[in-house]
């Protein structure tokens, strides 16, 4: 029996019991712009375009397994993400349905006002609704009854549908994901004490992770290149980088946290990886990057990567700038402010000096590989490699006459002529593209069965 005041007591509800379940909405899925944005996660998590995987990988050895380094990395991103995907949208939906919570019990007792004022028929309550347990498919019955009833008058009652699809919308992204929403659920869990100061630390923690990934990628190819003391130079970075993040702590901070982040990164990151892409697989030459890895792992990589570094990845990744220059033009630049007069939020579009600030940063940020190209097209930059090239030549030729002196010895000793051993060359064929040949197989070499042994030590050390 539902508790109607009888008695001529005012009626009283207690908290819902149950909640609705929100139906995921697979026409998302759909949408160019929610892979356009999956893909520039993608970027920001592995680190592409940034050089700290460069930076790091620099360090390696030469005969490092850097094969399984990259897939390892990439499994770790993959699970890692999976994992802040549950407990984000955990996060989330458990927030929505505290909210959700609220909202029905607000709304439940302004019902219960206009019935105990009289406003409100207690015939437009359905006859099962106990208040004493409502639920939130009580309470839609109940919101779409009165709504039919009193559609002239319904607005004035200033009742909600409080639908849990609403309060997920609600759910904000970029820093009020993590400073907002996160903190404001974490008030609900028991122990809250506990999980917001395991929460900041871990902000903290992965704040450092990326600032040093960030910074190595910085100042690894200008020690290497111009020889700066490392010390030095990377706290006079540190510094510089503070004095810039002042700008962001500021009141109006997250207006530039939303440039930077939105518009800033997001186009010249893509055009990067898509030059980096470019770089290697096209004008360095797949073949002779398959040769190289070849050389260093001891084996030849998969057939899959040549397709997918030479054909796949440069068109998903054109695909991908051409869908972020299209959302940039059918979509100006804006950001979402806060209208202290109206008390909501309002979508405003950039000023003019804010747009020549953000062109400038995109220019910037892509400027570097124009200007560098030029240089050393003209030769108006030295790269040094040409040296490194030499010193590396040198050395294997070296290490590959030794080895002949030393084989025929052995044959010698043995009374072999040396035309009648076998090569002491590998004989495995590695992959360099398709319809390609080994030069470890070509029959016509002129030096015979030895290779490039004999052939390198007589070249001038001028051809090298």
């Amino acid at each position: 029996m539902n508790e109607r005041g009888c008695g001529g007591k005012p009626l009283h509800m207690s908290k819902p019991v149950s909640l609705s379940s929100p139906t995921p909405q697979l026409d998302k899925m759909l949408d160019p712009q929610v892979w356009r944005e999956a893909a520039t996660q993608v970027f920001f998590a592995l680190g592409l375009g940034f050089g700290g995987v460069i930076a790091f990988s620099s360090y390696n050895k030469q005969d490092n397994n850097c094969h399984f380094d990259a897939a390892l990395v990439s499994f770790i991103n993959f699970f890692t993400s999976v994992l802040a995907t549950l407990v984000v949208f955990a996060v989330l939906g458990f927030k929505a349905n505290i909210m959700n919570e609220k909202c029905v019990v607000e709304n439940a007792e302004k019902i219960l006002g206009y019935l105990n004022s009289n406003v409100l028929s207690r015939d437009l309550i359905p006859p099962h609704v106990n208040f004493s347990h409502l639920t939130t498919k009580d309470y839609a019955e109940m919101y779409n009854v009165i709504m039919t009833v009193k559609e002239d008058r319904f607005s004035a009652l200033g009742l909600d549908p409080c639908l849990l699809e609403d309060e997920l919308d609600k759910s904000v992204q970029g820093t009020g994901l993590a400073f907002i929403a996160f903190t404001e659920a974490m008030t609900h869990f028991p122990a809250s004490p506990f999980w917001s100061v395991m929460f900041f630390l871990m902000l903290i923690n992965l704040g450092l992770g990326s600032m040093i990934g960030t910074m190595a990628g910085i100042t690894t190819p200008i020690i290497d290149t111009f020889k700066v003391p490392k010390e030095m130079f990377t706290v006079g970075c540190c510094v510089f980088a503070f004095f810039v993040g002042l700008l962001f702590v500021q009141r109006s901070g997250n207006y530039f946290v939303t440039m930077f982040d939105d518009y800033s990164a997001t186009l010249p990151l893509t055009v990067i990886v898509i030059l980096e892409n470019i770089a290697v697989a096209w004008i360095y030459g797949t073949k002779k990057f398959m040769q190289e890895l070849t050389e260093m792992l001891g084996f030849r990589p998969y057939r899959f990567y040549f397709y997918m570094w030479k054909f796949v990845s440069p068109l998903c990744m054109a695909v991908l700038t051409t869908a972020s220059i299209i959302q940039l033009g059918v979509t100006p630049p804006g950001y979402s402010a806060w209208i202290k007069e109206e008390a909501a939020e309002r979508y405003l579009y950039f000023p003019n000096w804010a747009m020549a600030l953000l062109i400038t940063l995109i220019v910037v940020a892509t400027l570097p590989i124009p200007v560098v190209f030029v240089l050393r097209h003209f030769h108006l930059l030295s790269d040094g490699s040409n040296t490194l090239s030499v010193s590396y030549k040198k050395g294997r030729m070296m290490k590959d006459v030794s080895n002949l002196e030393e084989n025929d010895e052995t044959r010698f000793i043995l009374s072999k002529v040396p035309s009648e051993a076998p090569s002491p060359m590998p004989t495995h064929r590695s992959y360099l593209g398709p319809g390609s040949t080994s030069p470890l197989e070509s029959s016509s070499n002129p030096n015979g069965r030895y290779g490039s042994g004999y052939l390198l030590a007589s070249t001038p050390e001028s051809e090298l």
